[in-house]
């Protein structure tokens, strides 16, 4: 079968959006608001009136408080004006995305595969989203400037940390609506999206706070983060940061984010497949000879990477197999492109329509993120008739709408990192059960399973806990919740593979202020939220130690609040796994990745992905994925709704007393 002709992608609105977004928006004092806010494209009539009437609805009723189906549109055309006002480019000039004649397509593969490097998904900007591009913005870059030393250190980052991200001795703060797994799937998912460059030459010195403290050495020395060159005399006052990762979402946490590096993931035969180490009934990554998994992206390996890149490795796998069985002429490079497309949109579908209802469990998002993919028809008559709105997001989903880039060229952005920063969603330990008894194995100390160590419990001729063990165990654990003093004290002193240690918390902080992205009252004014006065208004007034707290370390001056550390202290819409300031953003980058990409809101269809492999798609969840790897979890997974919420414990796990996620090590 030969590639498909794309469709035309296009850098306008023409007024179709869909549906997820908006919070609570107060006016605001003249002082407080930007006129430099700008829209990058005019939205439809229909559009502005949805706007707007929405607008004078939330001044007496915020979209969480309105009937699940209304709140979902209420969100859909908040996320329009969010297009129109808060996507920016990180480049002053968009000829950085390149041309058809300054870069063009060689090799006619392309046109129906995704590039590894990231290049061609749009055939007009080929550089658009590929590896080496600069992040965005999701503010004009006149709101996000380097900050002066003096600025970068006030106050001290270290203080904060220490402050407001050490989890005190015995205080883990469990999430109970969520699953460990659903923390390892978010940093996979991050690890397919953006990677910052660390510049090797330039440090920075992070002074100790007076009176004591217990870093491990004399200095606490970070690399910075490394700017591009400065191509436009704007790029002085606001650097561009370039992604080392392609922004798409294209799996490339286990293809990598280069074609060089494909090839050397994949199997030497020409089955399509992706090299995995055969051992016995299990299949592990294969390692280089310094024991580095070898896959798309390998940093901050612990065992949650270990068991999703292996399952979607063997996703990938198990994919080529059902192409190789429909067309046994082709190459190994055709099965490859195919199973790549297929799998990739599978994660992107998993995560739309199973993860962020899970970590967001409120009506209207139910509502939303399954609009999102399927659109207000739903699944059932989708499935059955296909697309009945040709291009309305709305009605049929973004998959199949048409790609769209709102003014701005694609990328992710700064913001969209910032918030992402949910370092506190992990525990001190995890507790391994048996699948199929649910008898508890070992408790084990999460900092001994980082690394090289991050498979130590499922190797060997009889492994203390077989993969199909773990991801049982990850399904039944808790996460951290995304608040104030829920960093694992082992992630502010991790020495990593590299020789650095770090706090991450610190870094954590210091990052978003190296790095322009606004404080936190800023942040929530640039995206027409409500601003607090009073750090008793930040914390909602139930708080008044947290209040005062955040008045001294912050000198009394709210304007000087952190983005996270603000994002930590409001109060938590319900059924929210984070605060209402991040999912702002979330709701507005969620689904540019998908409106964006030609792979999916373009060329979805069974010519580009094949009859086979679109059903694939269509018809399977994690709870497939799981279940055709691993089958001793599908009686489990057959009474749990949702995979990323706790699962049905069985019996043995029950008779242990639960799941002790913070509880002392047992063996």
């Amino acid at each position: 079968m030969a590639p498909s002709a794309p469709a035309s992608d296009s850098n306008s609105n023409n007024g179709k959006n869909s549906s997820v977004s908006n919070v609570t928006v107060t006016k605001q004092k003249p002082e407080d608001q930007h006129a430099e806010l700008l829209p990058s494209f005019q939205p439809g009539f229909t559009d502005r009136l949805g706007i707007g009437a929405f607008k004078l609805v939330n001044k007496v009723i915020p979209w969480y408080k309105l009937p699940g189906f209304l709140g979902a549109f209420n969100l859909a055309f908040l996320r329009i004006e969010l297009r129109q006002f808060n996507l920016h480019d990180g480049y002053a000039s968009g000829a950085a995305q390149g041309s058809a004649a300054s870069e063009p397509l060689t090799d006619e593969r392309f046109l129906g595969a995704r590039n590894s490097d990231g290049k061609f998904n749009s055939l007009q900007m080929p550089l658009m989203g590929c590896a080496g591009m600069r992040l965005g913005r999701n503010f004009p870059r006149q709101f996000t400037p380097r900050p002066s030393d003096e600025d970068l250190m006030n106050p001290n980052p270290r203080t904060i940390s220490n402050l407001f991200m050490a989890r005190k001795e015995g205080g883990f703060v469990p999430a109970t609506t969520l699953n460990l797994l659903a923390a390892a799937w978010i940093q996979f998912q991050i690890h397919d999206w953006f990677n910052h460059e660390e510049s090797a030459a330039q440090t920075l010195d992070v002074p100790l706070p007076a009176g004591g403290d217990p870093w491990v050495q004399e200095h606490m020395r970070l690399h910075r983060t490394q700017p591009d060159a400065v191509l436009d005399p704007s790029d002085v006052a606001c650097p561009g940061y370039r992604n080392l990762n392609t922004a798409w979402w294209d799996g490339s946490q286990i293809y990598g984010s280069s074609e060089a590096v494909t090839q050397t993931l994949r199997s030497k035969l020409p089955d399509g497949k992706l090299a995995l180490d055969e051992r016995g009934c299990a299949a592990f990554l294969p390692r280089d000879p310094d024991g580095n998994p070898l896959t798309g992206f390998n940093s901050n390996w612990w065992i949650g990477m270990e068991l999703l890149h292996t399952l979607f490795a063997l996703e990938h796998n198990a994919i080529c197999d059902k192409l190789r069985g429909a067309y046994p002429s082709w190459t190994g490079d055709q099965i490859f492109d195919k199973a790549r497309l297929v799998n990739c949109a599978l994660m992107a579908k998993i995560h739309t329509v199973e993860w962020t209802p899970a970590i967001l469990a409120h009506p209207a998002l139910q509502v939303a993120m399954s609009a999102n993919w399927w659109g207000i028809v739903g699944e059932k008559l989708t499935k059955l008739v296909g697309r009945v709105s040709k291009t309305s997001e709305i009605i049929s989903g973004i998959p199949g709408s048409g790609a769209e880039q709102d003014g701005a060229p694609y990328s992710l952005t700064e913001e969209f990192v910032s918030v992402y920063r949910m370092h506190s969603l992990m525990p001190d330990n995890i507790a391994f059960f048996d699948a199929t008894s649910g008898a508890h194995k070992s408790t084990i100390p999460l900092p001994d399973l980082t690394f090289a160590h991050a498979r130590d419990p499922l190797v060997g001729a009889e492994p203390a806990v077989s993969f199909g063990d773990a991801l049982y165990s990850f399904g039944i654990n808790y996460p951290g919740a995304i608040t104030n003093n829920n960093y694992p004290n082992f992630l502010r002193g991790l020495t990593t593979p590299d020789g650095q240690t770090r706090d991450l918390g610190t870094v954590d902080i210091l990052r978003d202020r190296e790095r322009g992205v606004p404080r936190y009252c800023e942040f929530r004014r640039l995206l027409r939220l409500d601003v607090p006065r009073t750090f008793d208004e930040l914390v909602g007034g139930h708080n008044p130690a947290l209040a005062a707290a955040l008045s001294e370390a912050y000198g009394g001056d709210i304007a000087l609040v952190d983005a996270l550390v603000g994002s930590h202290s409001e109060p938590v819409i319900p059924g929210f796994g984070f605060s209402e300031t991040a999912f702002r953003v979330f709701i507005l980058m969620a689904s540019r990745r998908l409106k964006s990409d030609r792979f999916i809101a373009t060329a979805w269809n069974a010519d580009t992905y094949t009859p086979e492999g679109f059903r694939w798609v269509q018809d399977s969840g994690m709870k497939d994925v799981l279940g055709r790897h691993f089958p001793e979890l599908a009686p489990t997974l057959a009474r749990s709704k949702n995979v990323f919420a706790p699962w049905d414990m069985l019996a043995g796990s029950k008779t242990y007393g639960g799941v002790e996620t913070n509880a002392p090590a047992k063996k």
